[in-house]
C-alpha cells in the first residue's frame, strides 16, 4: 500500500490545482504569477505561500525577469505528479 499513498505536498487542494495548472503547460514553458492567480482565484499572499512549498519540494521552479514573476514544473514535479494521478487512480480503483 506504500506506493498508494498520496504526496501529501500535492494532496493539499490549492497546490493539486497549481500542479494540475502547470501540468497543462508543455514542458519548459511558464506562466505569469499574475494569470497563476486569476485562474486560481487566489490572494497573492495565498499563491506565493503555495508557490513556496511546491518550489521547497522541488515541484516548480520559479523566476523573476524585470518585474514579472513566472512559474513552471520541474522534471521532478511533473514526475511527482504523475505518480500522484496513478497513485489515485489505484486508490479510486
Amino acid at each position: 500500500m506504500a506506493d498508494l499513498e498520496l504526496d501529501p505536498v500535492i494532496h493539499v487542494p490549492v497546490r493539486l490545482r497549481m500542479m494540475v495548472t502547470l501540468a497543462e503547460l508543455a514542458p519548459g514553458d511558464t506562466l505569469s504569477f499574475p494569470r497563476l492567480q486569476e485562474l486560481l482565484e487566489l490572494t497573492a499572499g495565498n499563491l506565493i505561500t503555495h508557490l513556496r512549498k511546491l518550489e521547497d519540494a522541488g515541484y516548480v521552479t520559479t523566476r523573476k525577469s524585470g518585474r514579472v514573476t513566472t512559474a513552471a514544473l520541474t522534471n521532478e514535479g511533473r514526475a511527482a505528479f504523475t505518480a500522484y494521478r496513478k497513485a489515485l487512480a489505484a486508490l479510486l480503483g
